[in-house]
């Protein structure tokens, strides 16, 4: 990976390295967070159906239905986590290289190398820390790459600095790695567009600031890759609504969003009409390597626990190292891990220097699917403690699983890589 490091990325990486280990127990916390949201709202709405029988005082009643909404804050206890975690990733000065410099960004413009270095070091220690940290720079791309100077001025600083959440609102439910089926619309009106639809499975989805949307604008074929637009809208926009939250395997704010007559002026559209599908590609790409690294970073952590485990844990009078099947299974995990980095780094140097291929997909494709084995093989070894809820390769397990789905399915990586290879456009 050396080879691929500025001396400027090797001091990135101890700067992320020494702030990872302090947030070690964000993931712990944030599944704590799901079960006490449940059981908080459970509580107060049977408590609140008590009291409601003895007349009890006024502020007894308000206290009770103010629980039961939310609990504490209007955005859950992991939404809460979530926006003091982008609050300390952008003290530390890390969002900072999502956004170019001109707008509070720690370069010139966007480095995929540095991407990597910070996904790579924030993913070992916690899955929702390098999540909330990717999401800001998929959440405002388009705006760095078509928005306009007022656009940019006005949403890219906050993000840079962590005060404001970005999020990008593609997936529909009957639109996911084909964005083509988008069935979301935005309608011309006079003084801007309207925009009406369901977006489904959204990262941030509630505590958003603002969202990157992906609308219909012109009718034609629905393959019509012109028929696309992006948008920037604004988390308090009157007709925006979060339908439902959603729990996935790893804890991570994600939800519903339902856009009915949503009021966008004119000004917020991103680029061109129908520049929209350009834009949310061009933005896959740059990010692409990224998602290996973050595989790489969660391999990395479960080959260090198991190098841990199999050198104090004692079977048949003897460490679990000492025995052969352990050893093969040590050899191929580290060798698979340092094939996904080299991959992965080279993708993003190439990224960087400006230079396009498949390479992205590839290091995508490799990463992830050989993170998710390295991972496995980890569980086997640990045996029954693997499996036990709250373990450090547990919680790799489940983590490790959206990374073959989301920014492209490993399936859809190999289409663009046949693709590549065959010349097809």
């Amino acid at each position: 990976m050396d080879e691929f490091l500025s001396p400027e990325h090797r001091t990135l990486a101890k700067r992320v390295e020494a702030f990872a280990e302090k947030i070690d127990m964000v993931d712990y916390i944030c599944e704590d967070a799901n079960v006490a949201d449940a059981y908080i709202k459970t509580w107060a709405k049977t408590q609140h159906a008590v009291v409601a029988r003895q007349s009890p005082p006024k502020g007894v009643v308000q206290y009770l239905r103010k629980i039961e909404s939310r609990g504490f804050t209007s955005e859950g206890i992991m939404g809460t986590v979530s926006r003091e975690v982008v609050r300390l990733l952008g003290a530390e000065g890390l969002i900072r290289y999502v956004v170019p410099g001109k707008y509070g960004g720690a370069g010139s413009k966007v480095d995929p190398v540095s991407l990597c270095v910070i996904r790579k070091g924030l993913a070992e220690r916690s899955a929702l820390v390098d999540t909330m940290f990717i999401m800001q720079g998929l959440g405002s791309y388009a705006i760095t790459m078509a928005g306009s100077d007022a656009t940019r001025k006005k949403w890219l600083r906050g993000v840079a600095d962590g005060s404001l959440i970005a999020a990008i609102a593609i997936t529909e439910p009957e639109a996911g790695s084909d964005m083509l089926s988008i069935e979301t619309r935005a309608e011309r009106t006079r003084g801007g567009y309207s925009i009406n639809g369901t977006k489904t499975l959204i990262s941030n989805a509630g505590i958003a600031d603002f969202y990157i949307v992906y609308a219909r604008t012109a009718e034609g074929s629905a393959r019509d890759r012109n028929a696309l637009s992006a948008f920037v809208v604004d988390r308090k926009a009157a007709g925006l609504t979060l339908a439902r939250k959603l729990e996935l395997m790893a804890p991570h704010p994600i939800g519903e969003l339902k856009f009915e007559k949503v009021q966008v002026p004119a000004d917020q559209r991103i680029g061109k009409e129908g520049e929209g599908f350009d834009l949310a590609i061009k933005t896959l790409e740059v990010f692409r390597p990224s998602v290996g690294a973050a595989a790489v970073g969660m391999a990395g952590r479960a080959l260090k626990e198991s190098l841990d485990h199999v050198g104090s844990r004692r079977q048949f009078g003897q460490l679990l190292s000492s025995f052969q099947g352990i050893k093969f299974k040590l050899a191929d995990m580290a060798t698979q891990l340092r094939a996904s980095e080299l991959m992965v780094f080279s993708a993003a140097a190439r990224r960087a220097r400006g230079e396009h291929g498949p390479e992205a997909s590839m290091a995508k494709l490799f990463a992830t699917e050989a993170a998710q084995k390295i991972i496995d093989d980890a569980v086997q070894i640990h045996g029954g403690m693997g499996v036990v809820r709250g373990s450090a390769v547990e919680r790799l397990y489940r983590s490790i699983r959206a990374l073959r789905i989301y920014e492209g399915t490993s399936e859809i990586q190999k289409i663009v890589i046949a693709r590549a290879l065959t010349g097809e456009h």
